[in-house]
């Protein structure tokens, strides 16, 4: 199977908002192309779509994270693959491109964060070298 792997634009927008409904994730095309679009004016974030036979089947988004108590580090903020494509190498793919993403920031650190209930995707980073550093909570709240 060929795979190619290209940085994201504003066409992919539809195909984004399928990939990520799989996962639960409820953004309308609309919604998904004004991030795209904020994505790629950001010197400090990038996404990256896996490509087979014309069709998007996969997807990550990087962000350069700098934080005041550590050194800086690039972000993997969101990693999809089509549920039809999946344990294929995409994934690592997409992985690799994004490695390549963070060398080039000058990062020497990759980070993600997993929802606790997705096991296959634990496994899958932890094959690809990560390794889990903590666990946490994560709050949220609405600004009114």
């Amino acid at each position: 199977m060929e795979i190619s792997v290209r940085q994201i634009s504003s066409e992919d927008a539809v195909a984004i908002t399928a990939l990520s409904q799989q996962l639960g994730y409820p953004l309308t095309p609309e919604q998904i192309l004004q991030n795209i679009n904020a994505v790629r004016r950001s010197k400090d974030h990038d996404a990256f779509v896996a490509v087979h036979d014309d069709k998007v089947v996969g997807w990550i988004g990087l962000a350069q994270a700098i934080m005041i108590e550590s050194l800086p580090f690039c972000e993997i903020n969101g990693l999809v693959i089509d549920e039809n494509f999946r344990k294929k190498g995409i994934g690592k793919l997409l992985v690799e491109r994004a490695r390549q993403w963070a060398k080039q920031k000058g990062n020497r650190t990759l980070r993600l964060r997993c929802n606790v209930k997705r096991i296959e995707a634990h496994q899958f980073y932890q094959h690809l070298g990560f390794k889990q550093i903590k666990q946490q909570t994560t709050f949220e709240a609405q600004i009114n």
